[in-house]
């Protein structure tokens, strides 16, 4: 199965939204480390 194929089974839609959770949900798991971290220094 080439990258080709794969796009084709997909829409773009579908890519962008993938694409958004992704980003979106590394951002939230970095707030949630930042948290933890900076916290228990005050």
């Amino acid at each position: 199965m080439t990258g080709r194929d794969l796009e084709e089974k997909l829409p773009r839609a579908l890519w962008v939204r993938l694409f958004v959770y992704v980003v979106v949900g590394h951002i939230f798991a970095g707030f949630i480390y930042f948290l933890f971290e900076v916290a228990p220094k005050k």
